[in-house]
């Protein structure tokens, strides 16, 4: 699988694209990527940009991902349903397919996670893209679990436990595989921490696709 990332620090922090790379090798599936990101950036600051139009149109890939700017699906779910719905005329147009990136709230304001969650999934039932529900799995880790810790010391930021979860969600939504048994070493996290972050997505996943 070709993925093509487009978003900001929420996606290049810890490395996000080469451990899902990494877990999709473990179950025997070859994936390259390529990123482009700014920090802070928007999706319609990237469409103004041009270059990931530009990357789009290539041909390159089987997939791109975007990630919106981590407050302003609450500040203005419609801007981004519109940058979105621009993105992927360009995806289809390239024959590539659109998956967006469901990130989480701020530690300090947990409750946002609901019209994060509402912008995204608009954005996916307008455009039938593939979300990624890793807000939403973030939210239920943390409400089960009191370690790790996902969020940086900024409290928006992902640490290491939480750019892991994301990859284990996206190896699951995007990939459609199990991230449970991969048992490649995850440098700065523990096996054991390593081990509950992929049982624990795996379970939560699950739960939601059957409504629980």
């Amino acid at each position: 699988m070709r993925i093509l990332y487009v978003g900001n620090s929420f996606t290049s922090r810890n490395n996000l694209p080469g451990t899902l790379a990494a877990m999709a090798s473990a179950r025997g599936i070859e994936v390259t990527h390529q990123l482009i990101s700014a920090g802070g950036a928007s999706l319609r600051q990237h469409l103004n940009a041009g270059k990931a139009l530009a990357e789009i149109a290539s041909g390159a890939y089987d997939v791109v991902v975007l990630q919106e700017q981590s407050t302003l699906p609450v500040k203005s779910p419609a801007r981004m349903r519109e940058s979105v719905r621009d993105f992927h005329a360009a995806i289809e147009a390239a024959g590539a397919r659109t998956a967006l990136y469901l990130t989480w709230a701020r530690r300090n304001q947990p409750e946002a996670q609901q019209a994060l969650t509402a912008a995204y999934a608009a954005g996916a039932a307008e455009t039938g893209a593939t979300l990624i529900p890793v807000g939403l799995v973030w939210e239920r880790f943390l409400a089960t679990y009191e370690e790790p810790a996902l969020h940086d010391a900024d409290n928006s930021h992902p640490a290491l436990a939480g750019s892991y979860l994301a990859a284990c969600v996206f190896l699951i939504a995007l990939l459609e595989e199990s991230p449970v048994g991969i048992d490649g070493p995850v440098k700065g996290l523990d096996a054991e921490t390593a081990n509950l972050i992929r049982n624990a997505t795996w379970t939560i996943c699950a739960d939601l696709v059957e409504g629980r």
